[in-house]
């Protein structure tokens, strides 16, 4: 998932996806303890968009703090 991709999304989007992905990584890490993971890369590619997109979502509330205070 490209970083552009998930800032064009909005901040409910973004906590939807990342409950998504938590949920992905964990079946993959099922499937790679029994063995049945076919491509391991794929549970490196969910935790990179894991952080890309806690990083977008922290990005947008320091927005909205600072709004708020100032």
């Amino acid at each position: 998932m490209k970083v552009d991709k998930v800032r064009e999304m909005q901040l409910e989007e973004l906590e939807v996806k990342v409950d998504e992905l938590k949920e992905g990584i964990f079946h993959l890490r099922i499937k790679r303890e029994t063995g049945q993971l076919d491509r391991p890369d794929t549970l490196r590619e969910l935790h990179k968009d894991l952080a890309r997109v806690k990083t977008v979502i922290g990005e947008i509330r320091r927005v909205q703090m600072g709004e708020k205070t100032s």
